[in-house]
């Protein structure tokens, strides 16, 4: 038997403090989706700090007013969060969920999932894991990946994108479209003509109405697309019952989803064929592993939301791949977003990194992942600038 002594004690978790980070960046190459033209990107980072000296970091969606995410975790959350355990996932998630009196969505619930990503890899640290290990895992090191997008530019811009993601190794491609119906099948056919033996798919980010997303997930069905993701307003839930009942190609939405009631209602009558959770704005790790968890029980596949985000999203959602019973696919984004590719050290799930279709998760305790400071100082918005 082994000395009881000789078992050192795991390091304290006792939360001492908190730092916000608001943080803005100026893309270099604006990107385009039928909703609108994205020049610059926000979002907001957290620091945990423990009484012992471990330090979880978390990210929070804030595509715009990430000042004001700032103010509200620090004038709401940090009051309840400073002295309590940062390994209560979830009683803390609870605990936060307490200061909203009405349905749980919004900017709460994406400044929430900051501060849960930096408990979890304040948990994973202090028990010398990864998260994907105390999530229970599948075994997985890699995570199959889609090149992710190829955007609503014109023809010859297109041609260039498919031409780059297809060296860089992906067989498995997203596209965006927007309105009309016919541009949109135009585009859907000539992408197909340009990879011929990839496995597409097409991202609407909701600009049909229901009749026209029937027409177009018909012509996306005889090209052979693997999935439609977001094709109507995510609210619009009869609308992705009836897509779902009646199109024979695989609905995909959840990106929109705040919290696990909420994807429910979409798995239990099997409007979407593959859920996409973001970890940044579902409450973080503990309610998108709700959902993933919800999403094994129907039999739907889960595949993690990253768009626009940070590295520690990138971080989070590997871990989440990796340990969930009915992951699909990983979205890698193909784009230059240096709050992706910059943030965090060292640098994971980037399209650089692809190996024979699949990116690696990170195995060091936690995350896995540090922030560089100076590349957080160096996109830190100034509140009283912004």
């Amino acid at each position: 038997m082994m000395d009881a002594q000789m078992i050192s004690s795991p390091p304290s978790t006792i939360i001492r403090a908190i730092d916000v980070h608001p943080l803005r960046v100026q893309l270099p190459k604006p990107q385009k989706t039928s909703q609108a033209l994205w020049e610059s990107l926000e979002l907001v980072v957290v620091e945990v700090h423990t009484d012992s000296g471990l330090t979880g970091i978390g990210e929070g969606l804030a595509r715009a007013g990430a000042a004001g995410y700032a103010r509200l975790i620090e004038d709401a959350l940090v009051p309840l969060l400073i002295g309590e355990d940062a390994r209560d996932c979830r009683r803390l998630w609870k605990k936060m969920r307490s200061v909203v009196t009405g349905r749980p969505g919004g900017q709460i619930i994406e400044a929430m999932a900051a501060l849960d990503i930096a408990f979890w890899d304040i948990a994973g640290k202090a028990a010398n894991m990864p998260v994907y290990r105390l999530l229970g895992g599948m075994g997985r090191q890699q995570v199959r990946a889609y090149a992710s997008s190829i955007n609503w530019y014109d023809d010859a811009t297109v041609e260039q994108e498919v031409a780059r993601v297809r060296e860089m190794g992906f067989s498995e491609i997203k596209v965006k479209v927007g309105r009309d119906v016919a541009a949109a099948a135009n585009r859907a056919r000539f992408v197909r003509e340009l990879a011929p033996d990839a496995m597409l798919s097409v991202d609407a980010n909701w600009a049909f109405d229901l009749d026209e997303a029937m027409q177009l997930g018909r012509v996306l069905a005889d090209l052979g697309y693997d999935f439609f993701e977001e094709p109507i307003a995510p609210h619009d839930r009869e609308g992705y019952k009836r897509l779902g009942g009646n199109l024979p190609i695989r609905i995909a939405a959840g990106e929109s989803d705040f919290v696990a009631s909420e994807a429910l209602t979409s798995l239990q009558d099997r409007s979407v064929g593959m859920i996409q959770p973001d970890v940044t704005r579902s409450g973080g790790i503990t309610e998108t592993w709700r959902i993933a968890e919800l999403a094994a029980a129907h039999n739907v596949a889960y595949a993690p939301h990253v768009g626009w985000s940070g590295g520690i999203c990138v971080a989070a959602s590997l871990h989440l791949a990796a340990a969930a019973e009915s992951f699909r696919t990983f979205e890698c984004m193909v784009f230059d977003n240096p709050l992706r590719t910059s943030l965090c050290v060292p640098l994971v799930g980037d399209c650089t990194q692809l190996k024979d279709g699949q990116l690696a998760v990170p195995d060091a305790p936690g995350l896995g992942v540090s922030l560089d400071q100076s590349v957080v100082r160096a996109h830190r918005i100034n509140p009283t600038l912004s």
